[in-house]
């Protein structure tokens, strides 16, 4: 019987993306967030979805960058959230910017739609992933807006800190 080889490469010529944790997949990522935004707080919560807003997830056909988050009735509420049509849905397809129901605990909506309603904070999303278990959760975050000043110091903050690192690694 001939000997198996165990050691097989899985990997991609020219490299790639780094692989994420086992389990957990990023489907969308407000980066724009950090630089318009100062965050002062964030929790996850999980998100009331269609089938075929789960299916085009799944494909990472979702957009965050212009959505936000809002209190209506007592309950969050994500809308601006772009979810594409899913193509296999057909006649079941669903609307692809209505607002989505967010699920988080009563003493988390306490302490987040009180501090934002109170404080004149706004509640964003931050990142959407599905979690090991496949379930859709959203990172909402309470955040509070950036003047222009702040976003020049941030920037040459940043620029500094490269900077140093260059300088570090040349020695």
């Amino acid at each position: 019987m001939p000997k198996k080889n165990k050691t097989t490469s899985t990997s991609k010529a020219g490299g790639g993306k780094k692989k994420a944790e086992p389990g957990f997949k990023l489907v969308s990522d407000n980066r724009k967030a950090k630089h318009r935004y100062e965050i002062v707080d964030s929790v996850e919560c999980g998100m009331m979805l269609m089938g075929s807003e789960v299916k085009s997830m799944r494909d990472g056909k979702l957009s965050i960058d212009e959505a936000y988050i809002r209190v209506r009735n007592n309950e969050l509420w994500l809308i601006g959230a772009d979810i594409a049509h899913y193509r296999n849905a057909g006649m079941w397809n669903h609307d692809p910017r209505r607002p989505r129901k967010l699920l988080v605990h009563a003493r988390e909506y306490d302490s987040f739609a009180g501090k934002a309603h109170e404080r004149g904070l706004t509640l964003i999303p931050l990142r959407v992933y599905f979690n090991e278990r496949g379930i859709a959760k959203c990172v909402m975050g309470l955040v509070k807006g950036k003047k222009l000043h702040d976003k020049r110091e941030t920037i040459k903050k940043r620029e500094t800190d490269r900077g140093l690192q260059r300088a570090m690694r040349r020695r």
